[in-house]
Order: structure tokens, then sequence, then C-alpha cells
């Protein structure tokens, strides 16, 4: 690599390598990934949030008597048989 700066002329040659269409292009492209990449995370947003509700809708159909009264008449037991 040399540290004398670039001709105006090699400069031209890099800017023409690229014409208007090719840019178009680079663009479009870069415009369909992104709308791709935002439509997957909506995807799986959305799939983690209907997962979570058929799941709490089957634990819900899956309950038994002993779910409703699971804590009744529980009572909080000290440190029942620890030291002296």
């Amino acid at each position: 690599m040399s540290t004398e700066p670039e001709s105006p002329a090699v400069a031209e040659e890099t800017a023409a390598e690229q014409t208007p269409s090719d840019e178009k292009c680079e663009s479009s492209t870069l415009r369909m990934i992104g709308w791709l990449s935002l439509g997957m995370a909506v995807a799986a947003v959305g799939i983690f949030f209907v997962g979570r509700e058929v799941r709490s809708r089957y634990k819900f159909k899956r309950r038994t008597p002993y779910d409703f009264y699971a804590h009744a008449g529980e009572q909080q037991t000290g440190d029942f048989g620890v030291g002296v």
C-alpha cells in the first residue's frame, strides 16, 4: 500500500465501475433481505404468543379439583425440627 494519494483518474474509474443499475440492484437486494428478516421476526413472535396461549388453554382444561384447593388450609410451619 503506498502513501501517495489516489489520482483523480483512478477514483473516476472506481466510480465508473459501479453503474446506477448495479446500485439499484444492490439496494433492492438489501431492502428485500431487510423485509425478509422483519417478517421472520414477526412470525417468531407470533408463534411464541400463539404457543403460550395454546399451552395455557391446555393446562386450564386439564385441571383437577385438587388444583382449586391446593393451598386451602395450608399453614406456615416455622422451623420445626431444626436446631436444639
